[in-house]
């Protein structure tokens, strides 16, 4: 059996025995901090960052370690939070996203997946047109005249056509496919559950897969594809969070891992978004900036809130890392400082997930400026998480309408 370590994330470093090639190979990929120790020969001090699930190591010489890494917010909490960030207006809302009674990241990730593309399947699959370019014995379509010159040098056949296909063959079904065939290459996940994966993926059998390393292809919501919508947008979070197969020197990487700094500032940033529609203001993410006159200097808040005539009004910044002993981190006070310098605003707002501090605000000396720093408890029920965010959102308006 392939040795499993099991890490929390954020947690005091483990001491672990490991090949020197394994532990090389953690710390080479960087899926958690490994470094050997200095007085124990053969053992590793493997500490998990903000990234968690699993993933399996395989190093050339057949040595293989898998990595489980467990959140410290609750599965339930955890889906949550990518689902509302994914679709706030969705099923996701109530909170009740479907992860059974799983407690790791991979097989709730894997029943929640089955779970969405059996729904947008159950009225059988979504059918489209598709451009079509092929070399035909007959005309069908257009004629591609470039490429018949290019090709056939003035002979009349076979033409090259292009035509328009009414088929299951569209991007929806490929991007399903793709997210199914993903997990059923994972490690991990329960066998009840892939067996229902295998039945998704003999349901897609006639589109086609997804070569590996290819970008996805675009699809756009509409009312023809809204019973697919959730399935697609958690279907594109896999396959945009799977780990890659293949690292340095050979070795085979299988596994997936949710990033929880980006997730947190994911769910905040659309849930402030959410919190002040209709209320006149406009939200945008990572818009760029520059500190400097030269504009050299570049910076990329998480939200900027702008007024009429796209004055901004308000900045915020989310933080989901670690608290020292004594509060929040002061670094993030500096970078929000430069947001509010660039900007000229008189506030800033940084939104943490709740540890031990509470709301504090910092008047800035000699530059008029008051930095709030605010917490959000990811252990209340998705209602009280977001009253919180609606709290943070009044704090943010609030100045702008005095």
């Amino acid at each position: 059996m392939t040795p499993v370590v099991e890490l929390v994330e954020h947690a005091p470093a483990v001491g672990v025995a490991l090949p020197d090639g394994v532990g090389r190979a953690l710390a080479a990929l960087r899926v958690v901090d490994a470094a050997p120790d200095p007085y124990s020969p053969g053992r590793w001090s493997l500490r998990a960052g903000s990234k968690v699930g699993a993933v399996t190591v395989t190093v050339p010489g057949h040595d293989r370690l898998t990595v489980r890494i467990v959140p410290k917010v609750p599965i339930a909490r955890l889906f949550f939070l990518l689902g509302y960030s994914l679709d706030p207006a969705g099923a996701w809302r109530d909170g009740e996203v479907d992860v059974a009674e799983h407690r790791e990241v991979l097989p709730a990730l894997a029943h929640a997946v089955e779970r969405q593309v059996d729904r947008a399947l159950r009225q059988g699959l979504l059918q489209g047109y598709r451009v079509t370019e092929e070399t035909s014995p007959v005309v069908r379509g257009r004629i591609r005249e470039a490429e018949q010159i290019r090709r056939r040098f003035g002979a009349t056949l076979p033409v090259e056509v292009a035509y328009d296909d009414f088929t299951t063959d569209i991007a929806e079904n490929r991007i399903l496919r793709a997210a199914v065939e993903r997990l059923l290459r994972l490690p991990g996940v329960p066998r009840e559950v892939r067996q229902r994966l295998l039945h998704q993926r003999a349901r897609l059998a006639d589109v086609t897969v997804i070569v590996r390393g290819r970008p996805l292809p675009e699809w756009r919501p509409s009312r023809l594809n809204a019973r697919y919508h959730h399935a697609l947008r958690l279907a594109r979070a896999v396959l945009e969070g799977a780990s890659p197969e293949h690292g340095p020197g050979g070795l085979r990487v299988e596994g997936f891992l949710f990033d929880m700094n980006k997730l947190f500032e994911d769910f905040v940033t659309v849930a402030l978004r959410e919190a002040l529609r209709g209320s006149g203001y406009v939200a945008r993410f990572q818009d760029p900036l520059h500190l400097d006159e030269a504009r050299t200097i570049r910076m990329r808040p998480d939200l900027v809130l702008y007024g009429p005539g796209r004055t901004p009004c308000a900045v915020a910044d989310a933080k989901y890392k670690a608290e020292r002993p004594g509060g929040y981190p002061d670094a993030d006070l500096y970078q929000m400082l430069a947001y509010c310098t660039a900007l000229g605003l008189g506030e800033g707002h940084l939104v943490y997930a709740k540890g031990n501090a509470g709301h504090a605000a910092h008047q800035v000396r000699h530059a008029g400026v008051v930095l709030h720093q605010h917490a959000l408890d990811l252990d209340r029920e998705p209602a009280g998480l977001l009253a919180g965010v609606g709290e943070v959102a009044k704090r943010l308006i609030g100045r702008s309408r005095v």
